[in-house]
């Protein structure tokens, strides 16, 4: 390709380089999203063929009393997990930026992302039985009163929020630590010279610097937070007495359970509109798009 120059050739070689990728992409995520946006003006069962009917899923939606309290529920999951899930993402990350650079401690904090939802939901579904699971057993040990947990409308929600934060924390320590390899060491040494303290330096050196990470940690987390599904249905099914039924489990509910798929498909992409939206306004809020370094 002589004709070309070696801006094109690079912009050619990038695309081919991607071009993989987007057809993952375009297959998988874009081709089904657009489906999912036709099937939700439809009325469709999955046995027979789907008729349109308009904005009728979105009206109904609206005067679904069970849609509002999955979304409700999942705010509230939201604010259960993220808060604490970011705050010991990033405690561990100092720590390890501080004070270790083992591998085999790094592997031991991600550990438990590495490993499947369902499988993480079953032992901690096993651990957090009200008769048999161990953690009761320690609680009854220091002579607390044993709890229901999962089995309890009050605590199950919380108790779900609880096992997806020792899933993810890891994950989140791991984003926030590369973000701290990537700030100058000076910076820390020349206010170490001028007196500042490491709360001080914490304060107005590394969480300034760490707003792009913490961008991408919180609209990741919080978007996926809102998605939770597998947890839900091994540990509570939606239960008890729909206290977990979120929305995503309220959406598949319909879409597999009793057959709506286009009302279920209406749903998907409010709440797609939604996480979008969401993600915006943080992106705009924390300026994503800049880093104090330049």
């Amino acid at each position: 390709m002589p004709f070309m120059s070696r801006k094109m050739k690079n912009s050619l070689f990038g695309y081919l380089f991607i071009f993989p990728a987007l057809i993952g992409f375009l297959l998988f995520y874009a081709w089904p999203a657009g489906r999912a946006v036709g099937i939700s003006f439809t009325d469709w069962n999955l046995l027979s063929e789907p008729y349109y009917v308009g904005l009728d899923n979105y009206v109904d939606m609206l005067e679904d009393d069970q849609f509002w309290n999955g979304l409700k529920l999942s705010a509230y999951y939201v604010l259960l997990n993220i808060p604490l899930q970011v705050m010991l993402g990033l405690f561990l990350a100092v720590a390890m930026d501080r004070l270790t650079k083992s591998l085999f401690v790094k592997a031991a904090i991600l550990l438990p992302y590495l490993l499947s939802n369902v499988l993480v939901a079953l032992v901690w579904l096993w651990m957090l039985d009200p008769i048999l699971g161990i953690v009761n057993s320690l609680v009854s040990f220091f002579g607390l009163t044993p709890q229901a947990y999962l089995g309890d409308p009050d605590q199950a929600l919380v108790s779900v929020a609880t096992i997806n934060i020792w899933r993810h924390m890891g994950l989140c320590a791991m984003l926030f630590l590369a973000g701290l390899q990537t700030i100058p060491k000076y910076l820390y040494e020349s206010a170490s010279l001028e007196g500042v303290t490491e709360f001080q330096m914490f304060r107005k050196i590394t969480l300034p610097l760490l707003r792009p990470v913490m961008v991408f940690v919180l609209v990741t987390s919080v978007t996926g937070s809102f998605q939770i599904f597998d947890t839900i249905a091994v540990t509570t099914a939606g239960g008890p007495l729909d206290s977990t039924r979120v929305i995503v489990y309220y959406i598949v509910q319909n879409a597999f359970s009793f057959y709506k798929m286009g009302y279920a498909s209406a749903m998907s992409v409010t709440l797609c509109m939604i996480m979008l939206a969401y993600t915006l306004l943080q992106m705009h809020i924390m300026r994503a798009s800049e880093s104090d370094l330049n």
